[in-house]
C-alpha cells in the first residue's frame, strides 16, 4: 500500500507505528486506520484546497474569528502566508469543534492532535471491532430508523446549543456503532450566532436527514425538526433536554387593529382631497 507522503512525518516522529489500511475518500480528506503505541487509531489527511471538492467555503466561514491582524490581513489579501493560515485554520477547526461537542454532550469521535495537515482521532468502531459503516451503507427497519433519528435529533439540538451549525450533515456523515449514531466531518461547521447562513444550512441539515429517514419511517419525512429547532435557538428558549416534537408552526403576528384604522383614515382623507381638488378644478373651468 502506498502511504501518503502527508503521513510520513507522523511515522518518522513514531506518532503512528504503521497504516493498517485505507479507509476512505471524502471530498475533503482521506481517511487511514493506522496502529499507534496507545492502540489503533483513525488519520484524517486533509486534501489542499486545490483538490477539495467542497463548494463555496467562504459561506461556511464567515464568523470565524482571527485574533491575529497580521494573519487576517494576509488571509485577506490571499498572499501565499495567507492562504497557508486559511487552510491551518480549516483543519484547526475541526478539532476546535470536536472538543466544544464533546464537552457538551454530542457523541463525537476524540480528537488526539493535528498536526501538518493530519487529524489523528478515535477509530469509530462496530460491535466486532472493524469501522463502524456510515448511515448511508444501511438498510433499516422502521424502528431503527425512528430510534436512530431521535438520537441525532438530540444530539443536532446539543450541538444548536453549542452554538455549532454541522453545515454538511446527512447520512453520508454519520456513523453507527453498537451505542448508537457518531457525528463525523466538521472543518465545515458554521457559528450558529455569528453566520448569516446558518439558519439555511441548519435546516437543510435537519431536511437531509428527514428525507433519508422517511425511506424507511416514512412518518419522519413530514417532520420539520428544523424549523422548530431554529425557532427556538432564536429565542433563546432551545435548552439540550427542551422537548421537540417535530411540527413548526410560524408564529403570526396579531394584527395591529388600531394601525390599520389609521391607514383606513388616511386613505379616506386623501381620497376626500382628490375629489375637491378635481370639484374645484371643474368649478374654476366652468367659470372660464
Amino acid at each position: 500500500m502506498r502511504i501518503p507522503k502527508t503521513l510520513a512525518p507522523l511515522l518518522e516522529e513514531g506518532l503512528i507505528d504503521h497504516v493498517i489500511q485505507p479507509l476512505r475518500s471524502g471530498k475533503e480528506a482521506d481517511l487511514f486506520v493506522v496502529a499507534t503505541r496507545d492502540g489503533v487509531r483513525c488519520a484524517k489527511v486533509y486534501k489542499e484546497a486545490r483538490q477539495r471538492s467542497f463548494r463555496q467555503a467562504g459561506l461556511y466561514q464567515e464568523g470565524r474569528t482571527v485574533r491575529d491582524s497580521r494573519r487576517g490581513r494576509a488571509m485577506a489579501r490571499k498572499s501565499r502566508f495567507g492562504r497557508h493560515e486559511r487552510e491551518d485554520i480549516w483543519q484547526n477547526a475541526e478539532v476546535d469543534a470536536l472538543f466544544l461537542l464533546a464537552d457538551a454532550g454530542v457523541r463525537v469521535p476524540t480528537p488526539y492532535l493535528c498536526i501538518d495537515g493530519v487529524l489523528l482521532m478515535e477509530l469509530i468502531v462496530d460491535a466486532a471491532g472493524n469501522p463502524a459503516p456510515r448511515l448511508s451503507d444501511l438498510i433499516l427497519t422502521a424502528t431503527e430508523a425512528s430510534t436512530i433519528h431521535a438520537a441525532l435529533m438530540r444530539d443536532v439540538a446539543r450541538m444548536l446549543c453549542a452554538g455549532v451549525v454541522h453545515g454538511d450533515l446527512s447520512e453520508y456523515n454519520v456513523l453507527l456503532d453498537e451505542t448508537g449514531p457518531v457525528i463525523i466531518d466538521l472543518p465545515q461547521h458554521l457559528n450558529a450566532a455569528a453566520n448569516n447562513n446558518a439558519a439555511a444550512f441548519f435546516v437543510r441539515d435537519i431536511d437531509h436527514l428527514a428525507a433519508f429517514f422517511g425511506r424507511f419511517a416514512p412518518p419522519l419525512a413530514a417532520t420539520d425538526y428544523g424549523r422548530e429547532m431554529w425557532a427556538l435557538f432564536k429565542a433563546q428558549a432551545l435548552q439540550p433536554d427542551t422537548p421537540l416534537t417535530g411540527i413548526y408552526r410560524p408564529e403570526s403576528t396579531p394584527p395591529d387593529v388600531a394601525q390599520v384604522l389609521r391607514e383606513i383614515d388616511a386613505a379616506r382623507r386623501e381620497e376626500e382631497h382628490r375629489r375637491a381638488r378635481l370639484a374645484s378644478q371643474a368649478e374654476a373651468n366652468h367659470t372660464d
